[in-house]
């Protein structure tokens, strides 16, 4: 886990999470990477001068938010990206592979009611980055116990489980597996691979209708420091899918939530 990708929107919550991000950083011995992301409009219409004007305010934005976090040793290079936040996402990941994006659960979003904003739930929903989504004014600290939903047990690919692998490596975090037995559970689903094995603290099967039930029900039992869900089609966040922006009353945590990439 060398880089980490923090987007910055116009939330005051953007300096905390920052530098959540650097704390982890620097624990991990890892790179940070800071972006906004501005839109321009079209050149056509002669707003050229326009669209610098709204580069340069965003860089200006990013200086702002970066010279008010301790970098504490950390490298932290700040970019401005241009278009659409999604596509803007995508095109880092090419240039330098980003092994975990740390988020804020609302960007830009005033409403209190509002867990998971609009910009946060489209990078949850449509990237395959492992996610890290740290609770408004969070203060990093090492996470001793994990909680890791999931109702298919078969990991295929070592990549899926790589930010696990950090934290149990670098902070020797305890992981305890919550197995999902759902009504269209099968018998290839309960199934456990080895790579998976290897993590686990305590192993509990949950006989529940959703993953989210299960976490609901078993939370306070094993009271984590951070929760794990992966992020299968129609997995943990299956009744949340329709839309990018989750309710408080739909869901809502108040530990860091890791979503782990679907397996491809």
């Amino acid at each position: 886990m060398k880089n980490i990708l923090v987007p910055v929107g116009s939330s005051e919550n953007s300096g905390s999470n920052l530098q959540y991000a650097i704390d982890l950083a620097k624990a991990i011995d890892a790179n940070v990477y800071v972006v906004s992301v501005f839109q321009e409009l079209s050149k056509v219409a002669g707003l050229s001068k326009v669209n610098a004007i709204l580069k340069e305010e965003t860089e200006q934005h990013l200086d702002e938010v970066v010279s008010k976090v301790d970098h504490k040793g950390v490298s932290v290079i700040a970019h401005p990206i241009k278009g659409e936040v999604l596509e803007g996402i995508n095109r880092v990941n090419k240039q330098v592979p980003i092994d975990l994006m740390v988020l804020a659960p609302r960007s830009n979003s005033i409403k209190e009611e509002v867990f998971l904003g609009k910009t946060s739930g489209k990078l949850l929903k449509h990237t395959n980055i492992p996610i890290l989504v740290v609770p408004e004014g969070a203060v990093f600290s090492e996470p001793k116990t994990m909680l890791m939903a999931f109702k298919n047990g078969n990991f295929e690919k070592d990549y899926m489980l790589e930010p696990v692998h950090k934290f149990v490596n670098y902070f020797q975090t305890q992981v305890h597996m919550l197995h999902v037995e759902t009504p269209e559970s099968t018998e290839e689903l309960m199934q456990v691979t080895e790579n998976l094995k290897a993590l686990q603290t305590s192993y509990t099967v949950a006989e529940n209708a959703t993953t989210f039930q299960a976490v609901l029900e078993h939370f306070q039992h094993f009271h984590p420091d951070m929760l794990c869900v992966v992020r299968r089609r129609r997995g943990f966040f299956k009744k949340l899918w329709e839309k990018n922006e989750i309710m408080k009353r739909e869901f809502h945590t108040s530990k860091p939530l890791l979503v782990l990439p679907v397996q491809e």
